[in-house]
């Protein structure tokens, strides 16, 4: 499927970039999380890490994707690193943050799971609606 001016390597780039943002901003805040989920290391390790980057790799072509197209839909001449950031956080606080917040509250989640993951969500938006916008369109 092909979009009208949709660039597919602003896309991958931004999935990229927010893979990499998720594991530096876990890997620094790793005993936090561990904290906030009640496990231990040896009880995520057990469980293997393969299908949950997977998924998350995906979900993030997926995200990114979308978040192209809404940006697309500004208009003509729109597509900016400045309209890229306001649209990765508006889509954040509407959808990203309400849901974490939501399904964490009906789950018992600690407020410090749903500040954590709340937060890195933020920072993968940022930085995806950042790179979209900063590589533009393809004409």
């Amino acid at each position: 499927m092909i979009f009208a001016g949709v660039n597919y390597w602003s896309i991958l780039a931004a999935a990229v970039a927010g893979f990499l943002f998720g594991g530096l901003y876990y890997g620094l805040l790793s005993k936090h999380w561990l904290a906030a989920i009640g496990k231990s290391m040896e009880e995520v390790q057990k469980t293997g890490m393969a299908r949950p980057m997977l998924v998350s790799a995906l979900g993030l072509l997926v995200m990114a994707w979308v978040l192209a197209g809404i940006v697309g839909h500004l208009g003509p001449g729109q597509v900016t690193l400045r309209n890229g950031i306001i649209t990765g956080a508006l889509c954040w606080l509407g959808f990203v943050a309400t849901t974490i917040a939501t399904n964490h509250a009906y789950g018992g989640g600690k407020p410090a799971l749903t500040l954590i993951d709340s937060a890195h969500w933020l920072g993968v938006l940022l930085i995806q609606g950042a790179v979209i916008g900063a590589m533009g369109v393809n004409a």
